[in-house]
């Protein structure tokens, strides 16, 4: 028998890959996925034994992955997605209906997207209709009932009974390590999401009771600008975990530490049907699996 019949593709195992590429490491893929650290380890190095190469470089310094472990990630994500949507597809019910479905800027901006065209595929009855909007716009949409449901972000301690916890993350305060801050009292360079931000608001409202000045410098509603923004030096700003770059420097001192965030679907107060409550399950079960929402590149 040839060594290309013996050599298996576990799909648990191309699922640990993906999600040690996702989170940046093994040890963090480990939570994501809920498993220990020695568990996602074996299912690699299971993998790497069968196809008789390395995978990971595992060497201080060097990337991540091996070019063999990069080549492999490519054909990982469509064996992963197939394999998912042969599941969804062989055990679906018909559906039918409309969902008004409200996304934030950098959830639209994540293979959510992906999720999404796949349920589209499966259940060609149901109408998506989609408005991209700032998290406290979906919530005051939600009220007046505009919306269906909202993937949104809220603060950790403000997640509802109701809501649907995808994943949670960090906020951090962040600069370019070329720009110095002023002397105390001085006021910090700001940047700054639109009026509609939570983290704004947060951040007058702290800064305002902690002494902390900070004058807004620099307004845009994309994350992709406010990093942009950050990195070229034009001031300080707050940014989850995944838009942080490594030519960024975390502020660890002189401004307080954010409070951590989560991903929820939250729905309006009447919306219930069969389609709306096969999408959130769907969504739930996809990013349980992967740990998070990876950026769109």
């Amino acid at each position: 028998m040839s060594d290309q019949m013996i050599a298996r593709l576990e799909i648990d195992a191309l699922r640990a890959l993906r999600a040690i590429r996702q989170h940046g490491g093994i040890t963090r893929a480990a939570q994501a996925l809920g498993l220990t650290q020695s568990a996602v380890s074996h299912k690699i190095k299971r993998l790497e034994t069968s196809l008789a190469c390395d995978l990971l470089s595992r060497r201080p310094g060097a990337p991540l992955f091996t070019p063999a472990g990069q080549d492999l990630l490519d054909y990982a994500d469509r064996i992963l997605d197939l394999h998912d949507e042969a599941l969804t597809s062989l055990t679906r019910t018909t559906l039918a209906g409309r969902i008004m479905l409200g996304l934030t800027e950098d959830t639209s901006c994540s293979d959510l997207s992906r999720i999404l065209g796949r349920f589209r595929r499966l259940h060609p009855q149901v109408s998506v209709r989609t408005k991209v909007r700032m998290s406290l716009v979906l919530r005051a949409m939600l009220d007046r009932q505009e919306l269906d449901a909202a993937i949104l972000q809220v603060f950790a301690h403000e997640v509802r009974p109701t809501d649907v916890v995808l994943f949670r993350e960090s906020l951090h305060w962040v600069k370019s390590p070329a720009l110095p801050l002023p002397p105390e009292g001085g006021a910090i360079p700001f940047l700054s999401f639109d009026e509609q931000c939570f983290y704004r608001r947060w951040a007058v409202d702290i800064g305002q009771d902690g002494g902390a000045s900070l004058e807004i410098v620099f307004e845009c509603s994309s994350a992709a600008g406010i990093a942009a923004a950050v990195s070229a030096g034009l001031g300080v700003a707050l940014l989850n975990r995944r838009h942080l770059r490594p030519e960024m420097e975390v502020i660890r001192d002189r401004l307080p530490d954010p409070p951590p965030l989560a991903y929820v679907i939250r729905r309006a107060r009447k919306a219930r049907n069969p389609a709306l409550d096969s999408m959130v399950k769907g969504i739930e079960a996809e990013i349980s699996r992967q740990g998070g929402l990876t950026l769109a590149v």
